[in-house]
């Protein structure tokens, strides 16, 4: 398994080559590249928000603590005065840095659900529903932020099944296998409750069209 900085600085240069090959071909503006390159780099780390290793749990809700209190104010602002709003923001980074991150650890196994496909798709439907619902992001940009994180996300994936593969001894890890699967095959019930979990984000996305012209570009300039 790839240790934490490999994860990062990986997913950093994959999403440098993303954003700035998407600007090139004018997928984005100059500007609108800077968060698909840090979305693709979040994404990189995501998977090991269910990680045994404290710096990486503590990183992750530091980074998420933040658009959770940008979105918190967005939303609440026309409903409180000023002084509720600030403890209310206060209140939702404490939550989400350290409640949600111990009921996180707690409750998720390293290798387990988190670490599929399923999840990266939910990562990166949720990514496009987030921009664009609350964020008013256009569809394509939304759809564009959506994935950058599912790929960061598949990236770790990938870089873990590779460190899965000892070449060396020209042998398989028992770890091989864990990581870049379409769903825990171990945890049915919770895999079916994560597809539910996409499927109830639908009625929230972007219309599909201008994903489809941003795959079919992807595709070209991958050609």
């Amino acid at each position: 398994m790839a240790d934490f900085r490999t994860h990062l600085g990986v997913a950093a240069a994959g999403a440098a080559v993303v954003a700035h090959g998407g600007w090139q071909v004018g997928l984005w503006s100059a500007a609108e590249s800077l968060p698909v390159l840090a979305l693709v780099t979040f994404g990189g780390i995501l998977p090991d928000i269910d990680a045994d290793s404290s710096k990486a749990i503590r990183l992750i809700f530091n980074l998420l603590a933040v658009p959770a209190v940008v979105a918190g104010a967005l939303l609440l602002q026309g409903h409180l005065a000023t002084g509720s709003l600030l403890l209310a923001c206060g209140a939702l980074y404490l939550g989400v840095r350290y409640l949600a991150g111990a009921l996180f650890a707690r409750f998720t196994v390293h290798r387990g659900l988190w670490h599929s496909l399923l999840a990266a798709a939910l990562c990166g439907l949720g990514g496009a529903a987030l921009s664009h619902r609350l964020f008013a992001q256009p569809a394509h940009l939304a759809w564009a932020h959506g994935v950058a994180l599912a790929l960061g996300f598949v990236i770790h994936l990938l870089l873990d099944e590779l460190f899965s593969v000892d070449l060396t001894g020209a042998r398989l890890k028992r770890s091989f296998g864990t990581a870049l699967k379409p769903f825990d095959w171990r945890s049915p019930g919770n895999s079916l409750v994560m597809l539910l979990a996409a499927a109830n984000l639908l009625p929230w996305l972007p219309p599909w069209g201008p994903l489809l012209g941003l795959v079919a570009q992807g595709a070209a300039l991958w050609r």
